[in-house]
């Protein structure tokens, strides 16, 4: 506890696919902002995060815990209310987190009122922050007042994304090419901005603020310019099998999401992706996408500007990560969900404010997880983490220090069980608790195992783009055998802990 207490900033943007930075080598995207953050911070390179959608995956990123653990599976799984969380430790040393966004929380019913527990369904603030400006992705009440107080005559969240009617240039490009009716200082990543630096204005010393962007989650609509920011005719496309059916035969869970009971945010992005003009589409939703990500830098580096001029960059622990990343038309699937590597690699930028000098611009190629974002704060505090967290402090990458025994592989989780339309379940024949899967992720190598369905092994060297399941192939039998052995022993390690470590006696409770 002798650290000399100071601000914490931690923004998350939701849906940002790690490879969408400029200073990562990205061929078209712009994102100055991050990169200028990245050469005055730390880079981790290889960060995952554990799990998807975006309740589970912020319920990891906000209790440092493996989805196996704290077990809010899904969006609408209530999070067990015994869980600590990152605002209440937080807490402990004299800071009252303050939400600007959303935490995608679905409140334990068991401990809250049947009544509070609806009242934000799935999208509830996580206990221990205090409301900023609550603004859910589904019910962004406070951002639509604001529209109609400024002019604009919207009477549902649906008509804020509605686009411009005969937009020039719409004819030649994808549908999602058109802006909303909206300007760009009216759009919500701006409104929120504008409220967390208003806060932060008027807060006294040792404020703590989590600012949880939705954006570049979809809907893909931008508004100009970054509608058109990026020629569609430019962008990369998707890494995947050269034809749909090639790519569904793949696994039957992959024929089963790419069907209509898959987990599709946009159903009629499905239905264009087996038409002629699907790379028409799929061009111009990755350019719409590319806008909407150099959006988010844009207001990034107006907050982080303001920081500098009023004197509190220098004061401030700044983390800039995302929930989970987006497939983007790789493997000709859309959103985060299954097992490839663009649906949960993703961004995470640390800057240190003691130690900008001596590690600025340190890149780290070492596997990194959102659970290790929990104790690091809390080490940068000078607090111990709970032991019920999975992940471990990146204050040693900071300080420019490796860690003796630091992990060699990623981990991550995906449940698909829908508890209120299964359909995918009963195309599967599986059971809703048999709705899971496992990836461990090496250098080399790749594993998935499902609980009752067939595994999928990976050689990302030769088949980067994750193509060839080679799963029982004889020819990497071993590599395979070895790492089904690792993930076993990683799920019996990291078991869930919280009183493991104690002994009751006649004589003393003892513990360690």
């Amino acid at each position: 506890m002798g650290r000399r207490a100071k601000n914490i900033l931690l923004i998350t943007s939701d849906q940002w696919r790690g490879d969408c930075l400029s200073a990562n080598g990205h061929p078209c995207v712009k994102t100055p902002n991050y990169d200028a953050l990245i050469e005055d911070g730390v880079y981790f390179r290889r960060h995952y995060s554990v799990c998807a959608p975006c309740g589970p995956a912020r319920a990891s990123l906000l209790t440092g815990m493996y989805m196996q653990n704290h077990r809010s599976v899904r969006n609408g799984t209530p999070l067990d209310d015994r869980h600590t969380n990152i605002a209440r430790e937080a807490r402990k040393a004299g800071y009252r987190p303050v939400l600007f966004g959303y935490t995608d929380t679905g409140l334990d019913p068991r401990k809250y009122p049947d009544e509070e527990a609806r009242k934000h369904g799935y999208e509830s603030m996580m206990p221990g922050f205090e409301e900023g400006l609550l603004l859910p992705a589904e019910k962004p009440d406070a951002w639509i007042k604001f529209l109609r107080k400024t002019g604009y005559g919207f009477d549902s969240l649906e008509a804020t994304y509605r686009q411009v009617s005969n937009y020039p240039g719409s004819d030649l490009r994808g549908r999602t090419y058109a802006p909303p009716a909206y300007a760009d200082e009216h759009c919500q990543t701006a409104f929120l901005t504008r409220e967390a630096i208003s806060y932060i204005d008027a807060a006294p010393d040792n404020w703590f603020v989590h600012l949880s962007y939705l954006r570049p989650h979809p809907p893909f609509v931008a508004p100009e310019p970054w509608n058109r920011m990026y020629d569609p005719n430019q962008v990369p496309l998707p890494i995947r099998a050269d034809v749909f059916p090639t790519q569904s035969a793949q696994h039957p869970w992959l024929a089963a999401a790419l069907g209509p009971y898959g987990d599709w945010f946009d159903p009629w992005i499905r239905e264009a992706l087996q038409d002629e003009h699907a790379e028409k589409e799929i061009r111009q939703i990755r350019a719409t996408y590319y806008g909407l990500v150099s959006k988010v830098d844009h207001y990034v580096g107006g907050l982080l500007d303001f920081l500098k001029s009023t004197g509190r960059y220098d004061d401030t622990l700044i983390i800039l990560t995302s929930d989970h990343g987006e497939l983007l038309g790789d493997q000709w699937l859309f959103g985060k969900r299954g097992y490839f590597d663009s649906g949960y690699h993703v961004p995470l930028i640390i800057r240190d404010p003691d130690k900008a000098d001596r590690t600025r611009g340190r890149s780290v190629n070492h596997f990194t997880e959102s659970v290790d974002v929990m104790p690091t704060i809390l080490d940068w505090l000078g607090l111990d983490a709970p032991r019920q967290c999975d992940g471990f402090s990146l204050l040693p990458w900071i300080e420019g220090r490796t860690p003796v025994g630091w992990r060699t592989e990623a981990h991550w989780e995906y449940d698909f069980r829908d508890v209120q339309n299964p359909g995918l379940e009963r195309e599967l024949g599986i059971a809703m608790d048999h709705c899971q899967l496992n990836v461990i992720r090496i250098e080399r190598y790749k594993y998935v195992h499902f609980t009752d369905l067939p595994p999928l092994f990976f050689d990302l060297e030769n088949d980067p783009a994750e193509i060839m399941n080679l799963a029982r192939d004889e020819r990497v039998a071993n590599e395979e055998l070895s790492l089904a052995s690792r993930m076993l022993s990683w799920r019996m390690a990291n078991d869930e802990r919280e009183l493991t470590a104690i002994k009751v006696s006649r004589d003393k409770v003892f513990s360690r």
